[in-house]
């Protein structure tokens, strides 16, 4: 009985856990902010591209 009283107080690997989640919510934002603003990105760097390849 000691041991399932241990086990549900145990709490090692809870911060990888939580750590875990909050990067994946971060990687979920970035896809979402890129999905939403890829075509403005793709111009920029053709811009900048063209602008490069032109010496302006």
């Amino acid at each position: 009985m000691d041991f399932v009283k241990r086990f549900f107080r145990d709490e090692t690997g809870q911060g990888m856990a939580e750590y875990g989640l909050i990067l994946a919510l971060v990687a979920v934002a970035v896809i979402a902010v890129l999905g939403l603003l890829g075509d403005e990105l793709v111009n920029i760097f053709n811009d900048v591209i063209g602008g490069l390849q032109t010496g302006e």
